[in-house]
């Protein structure tokens, strides 16, 4: 079936082999990943100067650090002298430099070259032209964003710029104060799908009635499958008798401060391409980052944020938590039922997107601007 022979209620999804073909995965790194702002750590997790965090991004390993002017630092995880991997651990501390196992180069916080063997018989070998090689960095919402480019695209019009698409302003989401909170919970999913997939659905609500109880229950104009981000600035509402984002609508916790009283009671949800979604409500945020790892694997790391003595005094914090943790699990259990089929003949040419989801026709296009017509 061709996108010209499709009734008008209906538009064509991406073809299969866009969900399964590694080369279009390489491309995705190189031409998405590697170009883009990439979210890649909880700033709080780099508490003191050299500690230190391993990511990929694309097809680079990066590593993230804090300096000794406390300000964060990102360098191409790659010793310059033969290319060994410098740090392989996932996260850890130094005392005041990295050294390379292979040969013992060794760096400083701020990337200098400050030793290795024989250094001093080698006088013409610049400190920095031989230091490592520094990764663009960015820091806001209490997170690490980096960008691998030569030339990084602006970070107010790109990143930024999603959440003004979403909410119409910066300041409706800095009313919750997301830097200032805490990590009340973490969990980190391993998805068996294309990272398309995780994002397609979390576009869309057309699935909510069918997989997700919890979450129509709690907010029910979900169950009618417009997504909240389908429309600018749109909160969806709780149920009447709902008193807070939990799995049971029972209480939640303290409300932050900041949140005004048009967003109280209210769920929004924010896509930042290529991998971030952000869902607010009254007393914490949920904030996901993706990590494309292959064609049909993507790490999904989603941390649960609240006031900071909410979770110094150990309240609990559960109800809220599996309210979230039971829809990812709900969704990508949906993704990874779909994966599979995207390799059958019957997919060759795609799918369809019905009336409510015809918004996510805008980010394949997306795709395909950014592969330069490769999807």
């Amino acid at each position: 079936m061709t996108s010209t022979s499709l009734p008008d209620s209906l538009i064509a999804t991406l073809p299969g082999s866009s969900y399964t073909d590694p080369q279009i995965f390489a491309q995705e790194q190189e031409h998405i990943f590697e170009t883009m702002w990439f979210c890649v750590a909880r700033a709080s997790e780099l508490a003191k100067p050299g500690a230190f965090r391993t990511v990929d991004v694309g097809r680079e390993s990066i590593l993230v650090t804090r300096a000794r002017d406390n300000s964060i630092r990102a360098y191409f995880n790659v010793c310059r002298h033969r290319g060994a991997k410098l740090c392989t651990e996932e996260t850890g501390e130094v005392k005041r430099a990295f050294q390379c196992p292979y040969h013992a180069w060794t760096y400083d916080l701020n990337g200098k070259l400050v030793a290795a063997p024989n250094l001093t018989k080698m006088p013409d070998v610049g400190r920095t032209e031989y230091g490592l090689v520094s990764v663009a960095v960015r820091e806001w919402l209490g997170y690490v964003w980096v960008c691998l480019a030569e030339n990084p695209p602006s970070f107010e019009e790109d990143v930024m710029g999603a959440v003004v698409e979403r909410l119409g302003d910066v300041a409706s989401i800095e009313r919750y104060d997301i830097d200032n909170l805490s990590v009340g919970k973490r969990i980190v999913y391993d998805v068996k799908a294309n990272w398309k997939l995780i994002i397609e659905n979390f576009m869309e609500c057309y699935h909510c009635a069918t997989i997700h109880p919890e979450l129509t229950e709690v907010l029910p104009e979900f169950a009618d499958g417009y997504a909240a981000q389908y429309y600018v600035g749109h909160g969806a509402e709780f149920g009447e008798e709902v008193r807070g984002f939990t799995v049971d609508g029972s209480e939640g916790l303290d409300r932050i401060p900041g949140v005004s009283d048009d967003q109280d009671r209210r769920y929004y949800a924010i896509t930042v391409k290529p991998q971030v979604f952000i869902n607010l409500v009254p007393d914490h945020v949920i904030f996901h980052r993706m990590y494309p790892v292959a064609v049909d694997r993507t790490i999904v790391e989603c941390d649960w944020l609240y006031l900071p003595h909410v979770v110094e005094s150990g309240k609990d914090v559960s109800r809220s938590v599996e309210l979230f943790d039971r829809v990812n699990r709900q969704d990508f259990d949906a993704c990874e039922r779909t994966q599979p089929g995207m390799s059958s003949r019957m997919y060759a040419k795609g799918g369809v997107l019905v009336p409510s989801e015809h918004h996510i026709g805008a980010f394949h296009d997306w795709v395909g601007e950014r592969l330069g017509g490769r999807s």
